[in-house]
């Protein structure tokens, strides 16, 4: 009996010695292991709630010449499911989101915002597996990047997502990342995989943006705690509505430990080299302007550049929820208005799930970004955001939100706006504890 028991606890538990199993690597797009969770089960919500909304803008100005700064009070209708389920050699985990919102003052901002968030591991053989990461979605307005979410088996963060958007205007974004990781020994592990994303933009005023690229990585478990390793990305993109594209290698030498239990630090250092091709409209001379009518003509700049590239993560897993902090400096697409850029930025979180009533979800973010592309000048965005729900009835919450994020500039002065918005609601969702934020 003792021998048929000990053969099952190992059948069962065989699948964890193909994986990993150390601190989370950021370059693979790990979440923090203490987040591991083996099951969350899947739950729907529908949510009804009134909003307003400051800080409004299209890509349009007003009567005086300056870009347009709108507020309304509105209504929103949202629905959405998430949860984690886990097989014996897989794991998959979703978040999904739809929203429709109606503005009452200023219907131009009606809006469908829809987020996706998607993630597959599957254990291969005993020492392979393939992990696939997915993130779309349409948004209309600004997007603060991604929070870690408990139902979904990576790092939102590590893929790309538009972010730091001036203006309210539909955008549509994919983005999706396959990793192969293979545990060679005990201490050594390699993972390899591919890239690929796009954002299309509704205005022809700003330009959309296609991309991909290759990576890999060699890792080596010095001790239960540590792993340290070397990185390499290649990521290519080019830009839709205007010729200009490009091309950055990426070298990083990774660090990850885990210092408690429960907390943890992964973090990546190096160098990015990145070359940029775009139109470029210079003067002509005043001679040969009087020869052939024309006082501007266009060229194909060409940039080389190397830049430092780091990463930061810090978390903290706590009773039913999670603190991070992380920081990071990388070459980015820009926001459709600025292209290829330098962004240098950080963020912070914390959410709770309680047991019977609460939940919160809070967090903090600022990025400043250096446009090296078709304008040259600097941009920033800095933003906070608080949800909090309540259990008022059995399967129904009370929701309130809050959030407020300012776009400035110093070499641009119209570039300068504060949003806030306030969502006031009730929630319906089936379960005993409060519903999850992401």
């Amino acid at each position: 009996m003792n021998l048929v028991r000990a053969t099952a606890v190992l059948a069962c538990v065989s699948p964890i010695f193909a994986q990993y199993g150390g601190p989370a690597i950021l370059t693979r797009g790990q979440a923090p292991s203490a987040m591991a969770a083996t099951q969350i089960d899947f739950r729907p919500f529908l949510s009804l709630n009134g909003t307003y909304t400051s800080g409004l803008g299209g890509v349009s100005i007003d009567a005086q010449g300056k870009p347009v700064n709108d507020s309304s009070i509105g209504v929103q209708v949202s629905a959405g499911v998430s949860g984690l389920h886990s097989w014996k050699h897989t794991h998959l985990g979703l978040d999904y989101r739809a929203s429709l919102q109606h503005n009452t003052r200023a219907s131009f901002y009606d809006s469908t915002t829809q987020n996706l968030v998607l993630g597959i591991d599957h254990l291969l053989t005993r020492h392979v597996q393939l992990s696939l990461h997915n993130t779309a979605g349409i948004s209309s307005g600004y997007n603060s990047g991604s929070t870690l979410l408990s139902s979904v088996p990576f790092d939102p963060s590590t893929l790309y997502r538009p972010t730091n958007e001036f203006f309210d205007n539909r955008t549509i974004f994919l983005s999706t990342q396959a990793n192969l990781s293979v545990q060679k020994s005990t201490r050594m592990s390699y993972s390899v995989g591919v890239d690929g994303f796009l954002t299309r933009r509704r205005s022809t005023a700003l330009y959309g943006v296609s991309g991909g690229g290759a990576h890999g990585d060699l890792q080596y478990r010095f001790s239960r705690r540590s792993t340290a390793g070397i990185a390499y990305i290649y990521t290519h993109y080019a830009f839709r509505g205007i010729f200009s594209s490009t091309d950055i290698n990426t070298v990083l030498g990774t660090y990850a430990i885990t210092l408690t239990r429960a907390t943890e630090l992964s973090a990546t250092t190096g160098f990015s080299r990145y070359e940029t091709k775009f139109v470029q409209t210079v003067a002509v001379d005043p001679a040969i302007a009087a020869l052939i009518g024309l006082s501007a003509a266009q060229r194909v700049a060409y940039r080389v550049n190397t830049t430092p590239s780091f990463s930061a993560r810090l978390s903290r897993a706590v009773r039913r929820g999670v603190v991070f902090v992380n920081a990071g400096r990388s070459v980015t697409p820009g926001n459709g208005l600025f292209l290829t850029s330098v962004t240098t930025g950080g963020s912070a979180g914390y959410s709770y799930s309680g047991l019977r009533h609460w939940a919160i979800t809070s967090a903090a973010v600022y990025n400043r970004s250096d446009s090296v592309g078709n304008v040259r000048g600097f941009y920033s965005n800095y933003g906070a955001h608080v949800n909090i729900s309540r259990q008022v009835l059995p399967h129904t919450h009370g929701v309130l939100s809050f959030g407020g994020n300012h776009a400035g500039s110093g070499d641009f002065k119209n570039y300068n706006r504060w949003q806030y918005s306030v969502n006031l609601g009730l929630t319906f969702a089936p379960g005993d504890v409060p519903i999850r934020f992401w």
